[in-house]
């Protein structure tokens, strides 16, 4: 079998399974309004609402056909095991984002919904300075991985059907 035929089976092969490159996300408004975009998961979702989809972010909610609230972003650490001596061994870093994003109007284009995403780590008080930036590298990491969450959640979302009095 010539490379050529191999590559045309794979080709064909990956076509058939549904595979597909993540490309542009198509929400269901044309202008969002991202409040205090300047840090933290409302910069990065900013960006990746710029970077990937057809709509663009307006400074101004009057301009916007939805608006992206956020209600709560937190990020804990607790400990989930010790060792004989009492020290601790495992933390569990946790990280809960509230958000709801509507048209201004009171119709939601997605509810209130909150996501909770967690990871555990190992700690030795040996290597107090390396754990710390293990943890700010997880901390990091699980913001990239709630903007990727929302950013699905968005995709997925409907138009409001507009309210008859």
């Amino acid at each position: 079998m010539s490379f050529r035929h191999a590559l045309v089976f794979l080709l064909i092969a990956l076509a058939g399974c549904g595979f597909r490159l993540r490309g542009s996300a198509e929400l269901p408004f044309q202008t969002l309004y991202v409040p205090n975009s300047d840090t933290g998961i409302a910069l990065d979702l900013k960006r990746n609402v710029q970077a990937g989809t057809q709509a663009r972010v307006v400074d101004d909610a009057k301009q916007a056909e939805a608006i992206l609230m956020f209600s709560e972003e937190t990020r804990a650490k607790e400990i989930l095991s010790l060792t004989a001596q009492g020290r601790v061994r495992e933390f569990q870093l946790r990280y809960r984002v509230s958000f709801r994003v509507h048209d201004g109007k009171g119709a939601d284009y997605v509810p209130p919904s909150t996501i909770l995403l967690t990871r555990d780590i190992t700690f030795t008080d040996s290597d107090v300075l390396a754990k710390e930036t293990e943890e700010q590298l997880l901390f990091r990491d699980m913001q990239s991985d709630m903007v990727q969450q929302i950013m699905r959640r968005l995709a997925s979302s409907r138009k409001p059907v507009a309210r008859v009095p």
